[in-house]
């Protein structure tokens, strides 16, 4: 049997994929097809249920010592553009959601690797967090700030995630993975963890019972077969830990980043990779379609192409509007719930821990 025939095959029934067929699909077969066997890859995991979250982001800096030639988002310090929230501003920010969003389940926190901001000042923002909001869910800090803490506080990273754990922290958001090859990370980010130590965070995290989601940004210096391999590379963890909980693709926005130049995704490069990422990802449960980065149409679309959850409700984000994004802020429940409707499925209200609640 070809390698076309086998690939096809184990696609459509659900087999797990080797890298040499995953390939084959990525780079011979159209959309519609990946698509249709994605979308059943999507109804064994979790029916006809689409997934959202009543949550609220907080960036606390985008002063950042990694200066990273792929983001829009982080400036050095000194620039008019920088910002840094005391513990003052993030209990004004808590208390205004408090007043505002009903139903709130998630805080969301994704910064920058600041100058110098100490350990202390981490573990206060989760404290406050938590004495104002008990019951929710704080997922915050990517692998590459854990390991940032750990560098500036002189501890394991083991050791970070106790106390951080101690303080109000629930989950890890899995951000900060880029492109988990070397080559290409020092290009796009040389200056923050590494692929190794990403990983190592990643695991050392589930071992410790920690849920976090896998992540990944792609569309820029990467060849198909990295971008590929990432995938395979979360895939071997999820064997090793079951800790991963969601899959989120990060299409690259060139927009005010050193690479202008390059041509941003089309939405069929998008929800292709969405469909191959379903696919390959055979042991995680969920796919997310992030609406602020795809749009709402291309986010619809993306639940026929095998993802089952469009993330949240949000509130405020800056990462991805630093590189041009133009999406809104925030996103009503009925807007999602409505998104989700017309395309055939049946909105589910989660938690972070993807316990249902209505």
């Amino acid at each position: 049997m070809s390698i076309q025939e086998t690939a096809a095959r184990k696609a459509a029934n659900g087999q797990r994929l080797s890298f040499t067929e995953a390939l084959y699909l990525y780079k011979n077969v159209g959309l519609l097809d990946l698509a249709s066997w994605a979308r059943q890859a999507k109804i064994r995991q979790s029916g006809n249920k689409v997934y959202y979250n009543i949550n609220r982001h907080i960036n606390l800096s985008n002063i950042c010592t990694a200066s990273c030639p792929l983001c829009a988002f982080s400036c050095e310090e000194g620039d008019r553009r920088g910002f840094m929230l005391t513990k003052e501003d993030v209990i004004a920010k808590i208390k205004e959601t408090i007043a505002t969003v009903k139903g709130l389940t998630e805080i969301h926190i994704v910064s920058s690797l600041h100058p110098h901001n100490d350990f202390n000042y981490y573990i206060e923002i989760l404290q406050t967090i938590k004495e104002l909001l008990p019951h929710v869910h704080i997922q915050a800090f990517t692998p590459v700030e854990i390991v940032h803490f750990a560098k500036i506080s002189g501890k394991s990273v083991k050791d970070v995630l106790h106390i951080l754990q101690n303080a109000g922290l629930d989950s890890l958001p899995g951000g900060g993975a880029e492109i988990l090859d070397d080559d290409v990370r020092q290009i796009i980010c040389p200056n923050k963890a590494t692929s190794a130590q990403w990983i190592d965070t990643i695991k050392t995290a589930h071992k410790m019972g920690m849920k976090t989601n896998a992540s990944e940004l792609y569309g820029h210096v990467e060849t198909i077969e990295q971008r590929l391999q990432h995938l395979f590379t979360l895939r071997d963890i999820q064997d090793e830990t079951g800790g991963f909980q969601a899959f989120i693709s990060f299409p690259f926005f060139p927009a005010n980043t050193a690479f202008p130049d390059i041509k941003p995704l089309t939405a069929y490069e998008k929800l292709k990779f969405i469909a191959i990422s379903r696919l390959v990802l055979d042991n995680i449960p969920h796919v997310k379609a992030f609406w602020m980065m795809l749009t709402l149409p291309v986010a619809q679309f993306a639940l026929a192409c095998g993802a089952d959850d469009l993330d949240g409700t949000v509130e405020e984000e800056k990462i991805i509007h630093a590189a041009g994004a133009a999406t809104g802020q925030k996103m009503t429940t009925a807007q999602l719930e409505q998104v989700i409707r017309t395309a055939g499925y049946i909105p589910v209200q989660r938690d972070s821990l993807y316990n249902e609640i209505k």
